[in-house]
């Protein structure tokens, strides 16, 4: 398992029925039922082929009745209600965003944008659920930093309103050591980019990007 799905697994609880959509490997589907922590777990992905891996991982599982595969998109092949956890990782926040819209957004949930993560906050939030967790943490993978965010919640019970730099980073990532340098990153990035020939309107969303990156790193934004 790799560091990535390790600190995912860290976030997930104790419940009845776990589902892992888009599961790829199956290996939050095993840790949660070897420990466990549900009852029974429900493992779904759009592609047979990736599907297969996680039911040969598993297979001990679903011959045993806990553990049920659905090749589906989305959560096309979960009934609202049927699962009162939810985790759907490693996928673009946009993606997360369509398999939401067109289903429903689950009693419990962990999800793990790949990209996009602040118009998924804005659209959790907008619908009233409450954000335990918002936060960021890193794996390095071959003398790599990633960072990933990843938010954790309710489909109700509401959360007070973001400020600016909370949608933009989360909420738990601000003043962390992980944020600050990705921020210092995407100075640097933003910087060189500024530096060379662009648009007046480029160079304004560029400079106003910069300064707003430094608001985040100092803590003044709001």
């Amino acid at each position: 398992m790799t560091e990535r799905l390790k600190k995912l697994c860290a976030l997930l609880s104790l419940c009845k029925t776990f589902a892992d959509v888009g599961c790829d490997h199956g290996y939050c589907t095993r840790y949660m039922l070897s420990r466990g922590l549900c009852k029974s777990a429900v493992i779904t992905d759009i592609s047979a082929g990736s599907l297969s891996k996680a039911e040969r991982l598993l297979e001990n599982y679903i011959k045993s009745g806990v553990c049920r595969s659905v090749c589906c998109d989305g959560l096309s092949g979960v009934p609202e209600g049927s699962a009162d956890l939810v985790l759907i990782a490693g996928m673009g926040g946009e993606e997360i965003l369509k398999i939401l819209r067109e289903a429903y957004i689950p009693q419990s949930f962990v999800f793990q944008p790949m990209k996009n993560a602040p118009q998924l906050r804005q659209y959790l939030l907008e619908r009233g659920c409450a954000i335990e967790y918002d936060g960021l943490f890193t794996e390095t993978r071959g003398g790599l930093v990633k960072n990933y965010f990843v938010i954790k919640g309710k489909n109700s019970g509401g959360t007070r309103a973001y400020t600016r730099a909370q949608l933009a980073f989360g909420r738990d990532s601000l003043g962390t050591p992980q944020l600050a340098a990705l921020i210092e990153y995407e100075l640097k990035k933003n910087t060189a980019y500024a530096s060379g020939e662009l648009s007046p309107s480029s160079r304004a969303e560029v400079e106003a990007r910069i300064a707003f990156l430094k608001e985040v790193l100092s803590g003044e934004a709001g």
